[in-house]
């Protein structure tokens, strides 16, 4: 007797039957003794294409909609300060990694082949910029990258950068020499350690501006708005938002957020060799001194470095942890409260929470990155420092408002490092691509913008902490202030110590951050619309408070 075929024969045998039987259904060939079993998978076979078809002509359907939407939309005037043309020798404008002589002025070939190819975008013309060492531009092509939901990154606008001459950007410059004045003096200690600290003589300096944007109580700078965002949320409690000092319940890995900071008095690019090499695009010369203790952030320094390694979202991925383990309420619109007998996940809940941040942060820097390379292109701060440095030495002129001229914080920098140089915590200072908007900016605004949209923004955070003053910035205790503290304000505080803590750093301006903050929050909104639009079941209206305090409807 032979053999049974063993599985994969008789599998094979069945499938052949079956194709075979499939086929003379089809063409009406088939004879009266194809058995009701084959019938019915026919028939299954038959109704699944039927339905698949259906289902992808509505996804068609839906995606043509939503462009047709965003396609109309629109499109913002294209503004810019004008120093490109305005100014000799792009003395306003990003050079950073061109060529330069030993002022730091860019090498006029090299400036124009830069304009010619962010011009045309062409690859043969990006691979034509010259460059001043090994350090390589920060990704331009970036700025022509399209998107398949939400907004172009084309269609979003914001307002012109502040001018290099103005008093807007020379009230920007002393803030950054104040945040390099008092990068290792606690946040908290502003307030309690006034003098002795420099903090008193920073305030006169502030509020003797005639153009300064950050917030004030009774039209003054005081101890308890310094340095702080303008949104709400942001003047209560402590300086760090409770999503950068919670522990985060990581899945089964709970962490704390303890982070390698670098050593006090960690500051690079003080001497004109140093500058000049990288803004030649040099690798750096210095190296950073970290502390081999892990601890809490506490000072602008600890901010800073944070800021320095993270990654686009993680700010955010975070409190969306925090968020969903400490149970939070999810926003009033979200249609699963009213269900009893089953609840969100991969619609409204933890998969999509999370995996938002890592779409709209993508976005985010795309939109950026159109401003930035396209639109702006505004020096970074580094370099305005160098201008100013060799103004005062006598080296290069430059028109620089009087109130960053006769301010006496730079006066105290130079008493330190004796040069006028802005010091950076990062041995390479900025990143290779311009400063206006923050990219790191643009991200806090569009990725805590959707967790407002997400969550309860006026529910109360409970048990919320600071740093213990005695542990060494090593501990937590319950949070002993006043205020109330809710979601909103503390998801608003989070955005704007991301953003700040780049200006602290020395790589972005006041305006990069708070510019950039409602950039982001544009393009969140963007998305959502179509998110909301394209989910199962339908939700909204989302209604939520926006960085300026008004109402966003979706």
């Amino acid at each position: 007797m032979d053999s049974l075929p063993d599985a994969s024969d008789r599998r094979r045998f069945l499938s052949i039957s079956l194709a075979g039987t499939l086929a003379a259904l089809a063409s009406g060939r088939a004879s009266a003794r194809v058995n009701p079993r084959q019938r019915a998978l026919f028939e299954a076979s038959r109704l699944g294409s039927l339905a698949g078809r259906r289902r992808m002509r509505e996804s068609l359907r839906m995606r043509q909609s939503r462009a047709l939407i965003q396609s109309r939309l629109p499109i913002p005037e294209t503004r810019t300060s004008g120093d490109e043309d305005s100014l000799p020798d792009a003395i306003g404008s990003f050079t950073k990694t061109l060529p330069h002589d030993a002022r730091g002025v860019v090498e006029p070939a090299a400036w124009q082949a830069m304009l010619d190819a962010l011009d045309s975008g062409a690859e043969a013309d990006l691979d034509a910029i010259p460059s001043g060492g090994p350090v390589k531009l920060a990704n331009p092509e970036a700025a022509w990258a399209f998107s398949l939901f939400g907004a172009d990154p084309h269609a979003l606008g914001m307002p012109a950068a502040p001018g290099y001459a103005s008093a807007q950007t020379a009230g920007e410059m002393v803030e950054l020499y104040a945040h390099a004045l008092l990068r290792d003096v606690p946040f908290e200690a502003y307030e309690q350690r006034r003098r002795g600290e420099g903090v008193a003589d920073i305030i006169s300096a502030l509020n003797a501006l005639g153009d300064f944007r950050g917030p004030k109580e009774a039209g003054e700078v005081t101890p308890r708005t310094l340095f702080r965002g303008n949104m709400p949320g942001c003047l209560d409690g402590n300086y760090i938002s409770q999503f950068l000092l919670l522990p985060v319940p990581f899945g089964a890995l709970p962490m704390d957020q303890r982070f390698r900071v670098t050593a006090v008095g960690d500051d690079h690019m003080t001497d004109a060799a140093g500058w000049l090499n990288i803004l030649r695009g040099g690798a750096p010369t210095t190296t950073a001194t970290h502390d081999d203790t892990p601890r809490y952030i506490t000072t602008g320094r600890d901010l800073g470095e944070f800021v320095h390694v993270d990654f686009p979202f993680q700010a955010y991925l975070n409190a969306a942890l925090i968020l969903l383990g400490r149970g939070v309420p999810f926003h009033p619109s979200n249609p699963f409260n009213r269900y009893a007998n089953r609840e969100s996940f991969v619609t409204y809940g933890i998969s999509e929470i999370v995996g938002r941040m890592g779409e709209v942060s993508q976005l985010a820097l795309k939109t950026a990155w159109r401003q930035k390379w396209l639109v702006h292109r505004r020096l970074r701060p580094e370099v305005f420092g160098g201008r100013l440095h060799h103004k005062l030495e006598g080296n290069h002129d430059s028109p620089i408002h009087a109130d960053l001229l006769d301010s006496v914080l730079p006066r105290l920098v130079h008493r330190r490092n004796r040069s006028w140089f802005l010091p950076m915590a990062y041995p390479e200072g900025s990143p290779t691509h311009p400063a206006y908007p923050a990219g790191h900016a643009v991200t806090a605004g569009a990725c805590t913008t959707v967790l407002k949209a997400f969550f309860d923004g006026s529910a109360v955070l409970g048990d919320p902490v600071e740093v213990d003053p005695d542990s060494d910035a090593t501990a937590l205790r319950p949070y002993s202030g006043g205020d109330t503290l809710t979601v909103g304000g503390e998801l608003n505080k989070l955005g704007n110590n991301i953003a700040i803590g780049r200006n602290i750093a020395g790589v972005h301006y006041r305006s990069d951050g708070h510019e950039g903050m409602l950039l982001g929050e544009k393009v969140a909104v963007a998305a959502m619309r179509d998110w909301i639009g394209l989910a199962t079941p339908p939700a909204g209206p989302i209604r939520f408070e926006g960085f300026d305090g008004s109402t966003i409807e979706i």
